[in-house]
């Protein structure tokens, strides 16, 4: 039941003590069983993207990016920041219950780089070595079966 602000004034002392829950958002797993979630990295040349949701997809558990963990704007990319990022989800993940993911790694792609930035790597190493169990690897990259037209003009860019 949810009583009105001042409740204490209105119904005796039992029915206004208010109890505090814990709210557990992942599910619990059985003894020795893995609990799996889903880790999206989005790795671009400008910042990298740590994402765990549930397995699909739906529900966000955890989001930090590289550019949460350093200052300058150059190194949102770096290896480093996402090394940060990923050892950040890691520890939000174990305090979730979370011990296993699968990776979905995805670049800018579309009519642009199709390659992941500099952070992928170091983020996945980052999460295997923090202890989190890797189940599968999957590119997402979006690739286009036919593109919009590239930038750089009919000639191209020239350097």
């Amino acid at each position: 039941a949810i009583y009105p602000p001042f409740a204490c004034l209105l119904y005796p002392p039992a029915l206004a003590r208010v109890t505090m829950a814990t709210l557990n958002v992942a599910p619990t797993p059985a003894e020795g069983e893995e609990m799996f979630a889903v880790a999206h990295i989005y790795a671009s040349f400008n910042d990298t993207f740590v994402h765990v949701t549930d397995m699909s997809g739906r529900e966000t558990y955890v989001r930090v990016t590289g550019g949460m963990k350093v200052k300058a704007d150059r190194d949102e990319a770096s290896h480093y920041a996402a090394m940060l990022a990923a050892q950040d989800v890691s520890e939000r993940c174990k305090e979730l219950g979370i011990t296993a993911l699968h990776i979905k790694l995805r670049g800018t792609g579309g009519n642009k780089s199709k390659s992941p930035g500099p952070g992928a790597q170091s983020a996945l190493r980052a999460l295997a070595r923090a202890g989190m169990k890797i189940g599968r690897i999957e590119d997402v990259t979006p690739i286009p079966t036919d593109s919009t037209r590239r930038k750089s003009g009919r000639r191209g860019r020239r350097l």
